[in-house]
């Protein structure tokens, strides 16, 4: 096993299982019920049972209590339970957490796991928190209205344009047409995104992600035992974080967010730089976010990320792999959506994606954004 690398234990730790349930529409399904069978999918996958569980990582979009009710459903009593909330994000925290705690021999197995009813039960994004007081009185549209306001601001000191960030929706479309898992695989055209009907300015329709169900689960332990689990295990290079805000009036930077500081810390502690990564999943809530993410982890300049994905480059066939799943705008997006960018990164890195796989993937970074472009979270994975 490897050192620890500017304080992470990079490669002493490894996923061993993942899986996705109930993605789509799962009438029926509560939303810890969709958890709790893609706990077990990944459980199965990895060749462990629950009673190798001792330590659960989960948060769940209403139950705030979720580190006490899912152990209960699941029968389960483990030692460690981590509940973190910061939005989409937290699941990479879970996956930072998890591996320190691994690492310095805590606990032996750790379970990540969400669920979301959301598009059966209400039809909406459900909302856990509210404008503050000082951003309500413009009657913002929350979340869309905070990422419109970064977008605005990109495409004034950059010049992005609407058909630059059009370029992400579709591309993210190609991806979904070639998963059978995906929502979304109807055809998608640039102009389609540019003339969708206005949701906040200059953000439309086909520039927000879906509202469906889903859930995913990942399954960790340390390297010397991953090694005999039933999936070749992928390892653990890096995952570092950082938060500037909580409120989209304060953000320091509208077009600079904290995905220079995490995505730093994570090539310092996987001894990689942006150039050597095979396959990137990001947070695209919303098509803004792409470019943001893109620029701030170093794949481009700074104001260069509509030029960057023009023609297709992050399509399949182009320059760079991003978001091969479909992402939050044509996979899924169930509330919160950062697991399955861990988990498509596992799938990629086991060559398990069929026609959308990227040839030779050999090592992923998965990024994860939460709240109004206010946590953000990087991974760096790997497999032999």
């Amino acid at each position: 096993m490897s050192a620890y690398r500017n304080g992470f234990p990079g490669g002493q730790v490894a996923i061993v299982g993942a899986a996705t349930f109930g993605v789509g529409k799962s009438p029926g399904f509560e939303s810890i019920d969709l958890t709790a069978r893609a706990a077990l999918l990944a459980l199965d996958d990895a060749g462990l049972a629950l009673s190798d569980v001792d330590a659960l990582f989960v948060a769940q979009p209403q139950d705030t209590l979720s580190g006490l009710s899912l152990p209960e459903y699941l029968g389960i009593r483990p030692k460690l339970t981590d509940n973190n909330r910061s939005g989409g994000s937290a699941f990479l925290l879970h996956l930072e957490h998890a591996a320190l705690a691994l690492a310095a021999g805590y606990c032996d197995v750790a379970l990540i796991c969400y669920g979301s009813n959301q598009a059966t039960a209400s039809g909406a994004l459900v909302q856990t928190s509210k404008n503050a007081f000082w951003d309500a009185q413009y009657k913002p549209l929350r979340p869309i209205s905070a990422y419109a306001l970064a977008a605005a601001r990109h495409m004034h000191e950059y010049g992005t344009s609407k058909r630059q960030l059009a370029e992400v929706a579709v591309a993210a479309r190609r991806w979904a047409q070639l998963n059978p898992e995906a929502c979304a695989r109807d055809e998608l055209s640039i102009d389609d995104v540019v003339n969708a009907r206005l949701v906040s300015d200059p953000l439309g329709l086909r520039d927000c992600c879906l509202v469906t169900d889903g859930a995913a689960a990942i399954v960790l332990t340390r390297a010397d035992r991953a090694r005999d689990c039933r999936r070749k295990p992928v390892s653990v290079l890096a995952a570092a974080s950082a938060v500037t805000h909580a409120d989209i009036s304060s953000m320091p930077d509208l077009t600079v967010t904290g995905a220079v500081e995490s995505g730093a810390r994570a090539y310092a502690q996987a001894g990689v730089t942006a150039a050597d990564i095979d396959v990137v999943q990001v947070y695209d809530a919303f098509t803004i976010n792409t470019l943001l993410f893109l620029e701030d982890l170093g794949f481009c300049p700074k104001g260069e990320g509509g030029r960057f994905v023009e023609g297709g480059a992050i399509a399949p066939g182009g320059k760079l792999a991003v978001n091969t799943s479909g992402g939050g705008l044509s996979y899924c997006h169930p509330g919160m959506f950062g697991l399955f960018l861990l988990v498509e990164s596992v799938r990629q890195l086991r060559g398990e994606c069929g026609a959308r796989q990227v040839s030779d993937a050999r090592l992923a970074l998965a990024h994860a954004n939460g709240g109004l472009l206010s946590s953000q979270a990087t991974a760096i994975l790997s497999i032999d």
